[in-house]
């Protein structure tokens, strides 16, 4: 009988060992969140992000980590209550993985966790026993983190969605346009280790071509909490023109190309990439 773990990996064809181990994490964050909804985390919290685009709207990128934020602020949240009902989602799918809390180095809202554990095991288990695992090292782990926001900034709004594997699950996630909102504060405000993030400005794109418009409401409220922005001021779109356009000034593309080149299967989509394209494409599509 077809588990619903193959059921999952059956969709993705997939052709290589890495093709495989992609399949595999982004199959174990499915589990995650079925096992995060059961436990009843999404009547506190909501998802954004990469992943969740990629899973609930379809991005066409493969995405690594898992963000939530809380739907309100509370600085007394602990992540660690959840880890039961993760684990044993992930058990009973044929994970032996384990759940580790991040300990913080320095003050932050955020906190991080890791599903951790062999990839070489579970891609032995989920794959036909005929079949030649070619390129994994006997060492090699997964290790997917995710991350929560205790100290949301206002103005969000949220929506139900539902996945139906391994079992039907619902989660809370921001709206399309809060979504779009938390990626442009992304492009504008993230530095990823001395270097530009590529993966935001390549999502910063898909929500342009759904012709999604931004909640500027929102991202005010987050430039204002980063301090890229003045509480008395009124953010306006040609206001937010303007402060991207500027930005893209000071990216290396050839870099940020670099960077989503491993996510994204046709990187034909990047050939554009330049300053006066993210800013021709911005002023010609930003609602």
């Amino acid at each position: 009988m077809t588990t619903p773990v193959q059921q999952m990996i059956k969709k993705y064809a997939c052709k290589n060992a890495l093709e495989y181990k992609n399949a595999l994490k982004e199959v174990i964050q499915e589990v995650a969140l079925c096992g995060l909804s059961r436990g009843g985390f999404f009547k506190k919290a909501a998802f954004y992000g990469g992943t969740a685009l990629r899973i609930f709207y379809g991005l066409d990128r493969f995405s690594e980590d898992m963000d939530f934020s809380l739907t309100q602020k509370d600085a007394g949240f602990l992540i660690d209550r959840y880890f039961s009902y993760l684990s044993d989602e992930l058990l009973s799918n044929g994970f032996e993985l384990s759940v580790e809390k991040k300990e913080k180095s320095a003050i932050s809202d955020v906190q991080s966790a890791f599903i951790k554990g062999g990839t070489l095991v579970h891609l032995l288990k989920i794959m036909p026993t005929d079949e030649k695992i070619l390129g994994v090292s006997e060492k090699e782990l997964i290790k997917i983190k995710f991350e929560i926001d205790t100290n949301p900034p206002d103005g969000a709004s949220f929506e139900t969605k539902y996945g139906l594997l391994p079992v039907p699950y619902a989660v809370q996630l921001y709206d399309e346009e809060s979504l779009f909102a938390g990626k442009i504060h992304a492009v504008l405000c993230r530095s990823w280790k001395n270097r530009v993030k590529g993966r935001d400005f390549y999502d910063y794109l898909w929500y342009l071509s759904r012709g999604t418009k931004v909640n500027l409401n929102h991202l005010q409220k987050r430039l204002e909490q980063s301090g890229k922005w003045q509480p008395y001021e009124e953010l306006t779109q040609p206001k937010l023109t303007d402060l991207l356009c500027g930005r893209f000034e000071s990216i290396d593309f050839e870099k940020a190309k670099n960077d989503v080149i491993p996510f994204v299967k046709d990187t034909r989509k990047l050939d554009l990439w330049s300053q006066d394209f993210f800013c021709s494409v911005t002023k010609a599509n930003l609602k």
